[in-house]
């Protein structure tokens, strides 16, 4: 069989494709996948890297407040669907996957139109408006939340999977005691991850300059410290101004590709609340602060982050809310009752979906031609 994905490139979006992409492999070793994406990506090719074909098209998004940018888009929109149909014809897949951004617009439409089966995948609470406006042309939207149900029209499509999460989380958080101890963290020591996403983010790292600086000193701590590229260097250079170099017990790293050992390593994490990132705290069933994101749609990562806190499983503060030292007292009232985060890792651990993409290529593989 043979499948078109199409994702934006962003990382809350292709991870989960990829890993629905590893589950047809793992289903079919000989089946046919191609990614779509727009040709204004930037950064990583996660797509090629992982070993999979790519093409772009010229979709882009919609800049409602900007009357030129968005007549382009909408140029665009029925631009990329020429090139769509073309892609289609010559792939011809038997099923296509939309994982959320704007190109899956175009692409949708126009399998639509072909007569071919359709299928999205909602990673979020608050549907992103590309799903939203592609509904129309699905068979079935698979949600990564069961919050999410309420937000679209038609509830005979909509089937809750959970979010696709690599599982190389799930095997992580099983190696966990083997990771803790690589990464040389000593017997009845604790551990914190902070990050702010792959660019990072400038509330999270000040907030965790602020946690490194405070808690270095005490003892017991183990500190993984993700900035991003960008700010690597600014927040190096304040952890070296102040104590002389880098703690020993601060980790410090622009980025970790295998970001899913510092999960399983970690007793609480610190982080955006992407609706990728909460299902991978889910998937290794740990404790969470969670900084939802002020520049995002509809403050979408506030109720993403709503899910896990309404368990029981993480505490939410506003980037206000993480200023002046509230963001390390916050951790340093956590770390002081064990039993506390562990049930608070309880309570993630029953949110997860270890199943999810296995869920998605169940229905993708009963899905002949229409």
């Amino acid at each position: 069989m043979r499948f078109l994905i199409a994702s934006s490139a962003t990382g809350g979006h292709i991870y989960p494709a990829l890993a629905v992409a590893d589950a047809i492999r793992r289903r079919d070793a000989d089946a046919g996948i191609l990614f779509v994406g727009a040709s204004d990506e930037i950064g990583r090719d996660i797509v090629g890297d992982a070993g999979y074909e790519k093409v772009l098209i010229d979709a882009s998004g919609l800049d409602r407040r900007n009357p030129v940018r968005a007549a382009k888009s909408v140029h665009n929109f029925f631009r990329s669907g020429v090139q769509v149909k073309e892609l289609l014809k010559d792939f011809s897949p038997d099923a296509v996957l939309g994982m959320g951004g704007y190109v899956i617009g175009p692409v949708a439409r126009e399998a639509y139109r072909m007569g071919l089966r359709v299928f999205l995948q909602e990673q979020n609470v608050l549907p992103g408006l590309a799903n939203k406006f592609s509904e129309r042309y699905a068979d079935r939207v698979f949600l990564g939340f069961e919050e999410a149900r309420a937000h679209f029209h038609d509830p005979e499509k909509l089937m809750v999977t959970g979010n696709p999460v690599r599982a190389a989380f799930a095997d992580a958080a099983a190696r966990a005691g083997e990771i803790r101890e690589r990464f040389g963290i000593g017997e009845g020591e604790q551990a914190v991850l902070i990050f702010g996403g792959s660019q990072g983010a400038d509330a999270v790292n000040a907030a965790g300059l602020d946690v490194a600086e405070r808690l270095a000193p005490r003892g017991g701590v183990r500190i993984f410290f993700i900035t991003g590229q960008r700010l690597y260097g600014v927040i190096e250079e304040a952890l070296v101004l102040r104590y002389g170099e880098v703690p020993e017990s601060v980790s410090l790293l622009p980025y970790a590709d295998a970001i899913y050992e510092y999960y399983a390593a970690a007793d609480l994490i610190v982080a955006r609340s992407g609706a990728l990132t909460v299902s991978e705290i889910a998937a290794c069933g740990r404790a969470s602060v969670l900084i939802p994101s002020p520049n995002v749609t509809n403050d979408h990562q506030y109720y993403n982050a709503r899910v896990l806190s309404d368990l029981g499983a993480a505490r939410i503060l506003r980037d206000p809310d993480t200023r002046g030292g509230a963001l390390a007292a916050e951790i340093e009232t956590l770390l002081a009752d064990p039993a506390a985060l562990e049930k608070m890792a309880d309570a993630a651990r029953t949110l997860a979906r270890p199943d999810a993409a296995d869920r998605i290529v169940d229905e993708l593989f009963g899905s002949g031609p229409a």
